[in-house]
């Protein structure tokens, strides 16, 4: 949890697990920005989705890659990532295809000199073993090639793993390069949301959502936090 409070610029992030009960798999997806474009956003949900919108339209300069949906349920998946991979794998899934195919064809973000990676989660419910896959998609350093990593793990109850886009400030951004990390997640979903935004930086936070899914139900619950106030 550390890392992440001293990173002043972690960029967007996903952390996935389970609650301390582990009766819950609970998804974090949020949203920094240092550009007026980026901090003119909110997270919304819209019945069982997720998305950023600006919070004044007439404000918005370039809507590409910083309006999209973030969270997503489809055939007992429950996606997350900072990008429109969300909506791409949804249609692969909703095919009968999978997540891994979903991101096959999909590259790192095109805003160079940054190369943004794309980070993709999902929380799969269908199997009597629960699980989650990260995912995030970067450029080689030696050429215009996207570099592929994906992880599949089950937490212990009350942790989740953490990935986000950029290693910390900088300019140009530094990707992200290490393995998801350690973190913990305990209390309610209000309580691990006011936990994590406590942590991201006061200055580039803009957005965060928590969403929970009862292991047994599929119950979803969600708390966003916008730093602009909700509309």
């Amino acid at each position: 949890m550390e890392k992440l409070r001293l990173n002043t610029y972690p960029g967007r992030g996903i952390v996935m697990g389970f609650n301390k009960q582990g009766d819950q798999a609970i998804q974090i997806y949020w949203v920094m920005g240092r550009s007026e474009n980026s901090r003119n956003r909110i997270l919304v949900q819209e019945g069982n989705v997720v998305k950023t919108k600006p919070f004044d339209a007439s404000k918005v300069k370039d809507p590409t890659l910083i309006i999209y949906t973030a969270m997503k349920e489809v055939r007992g998946g429950h996606l997350v990532s900072n990008g429109d991979q969300t909506d791409s794998i949804a249609q692969i899934i909703e095919k009968g295809g999978t997540f891994g195919e979903g991101l096959r064809e999909r590259t790192y973000e095109p805003d160079a000199p940054n190369f943004t990676p794309r980070i993709t989660g999902e929380y799969s419910s269908e199997s009597e073993s629960p699980f989650f896959i990260l995912s995030i998609i970067r450029k080689d350093p030696f050429s215009d090639r996207p570099i592929h990593n994906l992880q599949l793990y089950k937490p212990e109850s009350g942790t989740g793993k953490c990935i986000h886009t950029y290693e910390g400030d900088g300019n140009p951004l530094p990707s992200f390069k290490l393995d998801p990390y350690l973190v913990t997640l305990e209390g309610s979903i209000d309580q691990i949301a006011q936990t994590f935004w406590d942590l991201l930086n006061a200055e580039n936070r803009v957005a965060l959502a928590v969403k929970g899914v009862d292991i047994r139900t599929g119950k979803v619950d969600f708390k966003i936090i916008n730093q602009l106030g909700n509309k």
